[in-house]
């Protein structure tokens, strides 16, 4: 490996630890993550506390997956990233979710508070995961929010499982990791997978993102309405990937901000929460319908 590409995992791998650490970039921080400086005419919102709301569990697919539940309205299933738990949202921004959906945080099988098998999971698994704790939780169709790992869970239940899906934000957004542009977001799983100084969890995690076969294929079957969400400073799922998977899925939208890194969320949660609104709450039916 030549040293530039060792100094980038580096920082990439760095990067990763403390999202999975739990920064979250609410007014209540420490201050150990960069969070942007308030901007003028940014609207103040109430966030949620999340480690006060109490945990409940569904048992889906011979597991029990541990979960919390802000708002009210239309239901928003929200899937977290690779080596993350339901903690890892930022308070702001779910509250911004929660002020217009019932929203449902979780922690995916063998992470957080959720339950395991022995078996190393794939993403099929996670998909069906998703699908039952739709159902689990008494809905036949959610909103879906995946970023980072949790988009590609998110891809693979709407592929696997279109029917439970109502809208559909991807951030953060690869539909492979073995391609040119996420050689680090690679070489970081095969870094992690093997590392016995990692959670079993995160590990496994790892071991099923480097099994994934990707979406590529599938994209251009996808009939519901998909917003893809990217910083333009993010090096791990670099935004030019979202602007080619807006080639392959009929009539979706792409939303760029400038100068964020991957898992923008935490660190502009205003932004990220208030454009998540309004493409959920936008009537899309064509005119005359």
């Amino acid at each position: 490996m030549n040293k530039n590409l060792t100094l980038t995992l580096a920082i990439a791998i760095t990067l990763c630890l403390i999202l999975a650490a739990g920064c979250t970039g609410t007014s209540s921080n420490s201050g150990t993550c960069p969070v942007p400086s308030p901007q003028a005419g940014l609207k103040s919102y109430t966030p949620v506390n999340i480690n006060a709301t109490p945990i409940q569990y569904k048992e889906v697919n011979g597991v029990k997956l541990a979960y919390r539940e802000f708002g009210s309205g239309e239901p928003l299933l929200m899937i977290t990233g690779f080596g993350n738990t339901m903690n890892s949202w930022n308070e702001t921004f779910i509250g911004i979710l929660a002020s217009k959906y019932h929203v449902y945080i979780y922690d995916p099988r063998g992470m957080g508070y959720s339950s395991d098998t022995n078996a190393t999971p794939v993403f099929s698994q996670f998909s069906d995961d998703a699908a039952a704790m739709i159902q689990a939780l008494g809905y036949d169709s959610m909103h879906v929010y995946g970023v980072s790992m949790g988009s590609s869970t998110a891809q693979q239940l709407v592929i696997d499982h279109p029917e439970r899906v109502r809208k559909l934000v991807l951030d953060s957004v690869t539909y492979s990791m073995r391609i040119p542009e996420t050689k680090l977001l690679l070489a970081l799983n095969e870094n992690i997978s093997t590392n016995p100084s990692q959670p079993v969890g995160t590990r496994r995690e790892a071991q099923a993102n480097l099994e994934w076969n990707g979406s590529w294929d599938k994209l251009s079957g996808i009939k519901k309405d998909v917003m893809l969400v990217e910083g333009t400073a993010d090096i791990l799922t670099p935004d030019a990937i979202s602007v080619k998977m807006a080639g392959q899925i009929n009539g979706s939208w792409v939303v760029r901000f400038k100068g964020l890194p991957h898992f923008g969320s935490k660190y502009a949660p205003v932004q990220y929460g208030e454009n998540a609104l309004d493409f959920l709450g936008m009537n899309e039916s064509p005119l005359g319908n």
